[in-house]
């Protein structure tokens, strides 16, 4: 899952993409309006974690601009104030959920995963390719009833994979999936990631490469 973090207390969006890294998602964070608007209109976000009160472009109006093309992108919203009045206004603006600060980092992350099981086309709660199944909300893989052991790159790289249905995903969608805005587009992190995915999963591989395009699981469903 690729997430942006949109808020102005540096501490607390420092912390909170320390925690969702943990998770396995990539993250990316703006410390006001202006830098989350410019951020999201270059990289397709599942979910932003949206502060309400921001300097420059104002919450609300960077809510409305992420919702308003009627993309992939759910928004979650951060709030001072938890009153129903604030809610309503909030969720009338476009945001997906609403939350009060200061809030519990568990509750925040399930919300995130309920978000990202809502983006369009929506990703199935369990993932699974032949004898290889995933999921995603437990952050586990087995094979074979086996539990594969799996890094968190190697962990979304395989989500991203059999969440394509089968379709050929490129090494640059990987890495824009996967990885951060600081990742560099001319390594090789995302041939050497798929490599040793395929040794940790065994035979038969499940992974094909698709010379010039990408990557492919033809049996995920």
């Amino acid at each position: 899952m690729r997430v942006l973090i949109v808020e102005d207390e540096q501490p607390l969006a420092d912390a909170l993409a320390r925690g969702l890294r943990r998770e396995g998602m990539a993250v990316d964070v703006a410390y006001d309006g202006d830098s989350g608007h410019e951020k999201a209109a270059i990289t397709r976000y599942d979910v932003v974690v949206l502060d309400r009160d921001l300097p420059g472009m104002p919450g609300d109006e960077l809510c409305a601009q992420l919702t308003q093309d009627g993309g992939i992108t759910r928004v979650i919203m951060l709030t001072a104030s938890g009153t129903l009045a604030d809610k309503v206004e909030g969720l009338s603006l476009g945001a997906d959920d609403y939350l009060a600060k200061p809030f519990d980092f568990p509750e925040l992350v399930a919300r995130m995963r309920a978000l990202g099981r809502r983006a369009t086309p929506a990703t199935p709660p369990v993932l699974a390719a032949g004898d290889v199944v995933l999921d995603p909300a437990r952050r586990t893989v087995k094979r074979g009833g086996e539990p594969v052991e799996l890094t968190r790159k190697e962990f979304g790289v395989l989500e991203v994979l059999l969440g394509a249905g089968g379709a050929v995903v490129s090494s640059e969608e990987l890495l824009e999936r996967v990885w951060d805005e600081h990742a560099d587009p001319f390594t090789t992190t995302v041939r050497v990631t798929v490599m040793t995915l395929r040794k940790k999963l065994g035979e038969p591989g499940i992974i094909e490469t698709v010379v010039g395009s990408g990557y492919r699981v033809p049996s995920a469903g």
